[in-house]
């Protein structure tokens, strides 16, 4: 079988390889839930220090391997080759992934307890393998419309806007010298070229909700 974590290894050599072409100044990695995403980040270190050992030891093991092999009829040269080959493209992928000027990671959550606690997780680990990460986007965050008075006319969004105020607040706190963005629950569903355009302005220029409501984002598309 493949050594473990191969598959997702040879994932990150390619999103490399598309950077190296320079066909874009920026390549955007939707990664997966947190866990998946950390064990994916973790691999080109994990496998740095597999390969360290086993080519520490490739100078005895080798030729027991080879004399095994030959009774087994199995070629095994080729993989003990192949991990001098690996070593120069697992230390530069590490490299890659440790330069801000190459990589930054940009943390996506919404205002509740569950996706805050898993974005502390996320940074926290990030921060161990010395990863770039600096950003942080909240996103769904309510702002409910109000009368003319300024009393939120909808119960719900009253209701779920406070709630989320607890968490926006420990985002501040807990992020102060991070560069963090709240987008707007949106009055439409984000799909379609001219809203996902206005919603991608919105990440770079955030709307001042003060003198906005939900629907002011959108009526003009």
């Amino acid at each position: 079988g493949n050594l473990p974590g191969l598959d997702e290894l040879i994932a990150l050599v390619n999103i490399f390889k598309i950077v190296d072409q320079h066909q874009f100044d920026v390549v955007v990695f939707d990664t997966a839930p947190t866990g998946h995403t950390l064990r994916l980040l973790s691999i080109p270190r994990s496998i740095d220090k597999v390969l360290r050992q086993l080519i520490q030891m490739k100078s005895w093991v080798g030729g027991l391997v080879n004399a095994m092999s030959g009774s087994l009829g199995v070629n095994a040269t080729v993989n003990m080759d192949m991990m001098d080959e690996l070593l120069p493209v697992i230390e530069r992928l590490n490299k890659e992934l440790k330069d801000p000027d190459i990589t930054t990671f940009v943390c996506v959550c919404i205002p509740e307890f569950l996706s805050l606690y898993e974005t502390e997780r996320l940074i926290q680990k990030l921060t161990a393998l010395d990863i770039d990460t600096h950003n942080v986007v909240v996103n769904q965050v309510v702002y409910p419309d109000k009368t003319e008075c300024g009393t939120i006319s909808c119960g719900l969004c009253a209701s779920r806007a406070k709630m989320q105020t607890k968490y926006l607040e420990q985002i501040a706190d807990l992020y102060e010298d991070f560069h963090v963005i709240k987008m707007p629950q949106m009055a439409v569903e984000v799909k379609g070229r001219s809203v996902l355009k206005r919603f991608g302005e919105f990440l770079v220029s955030p709307p001042d909700m003060t003198t906005k409501s939900v629907h002011d984002l959108v009526k003009d598309l």
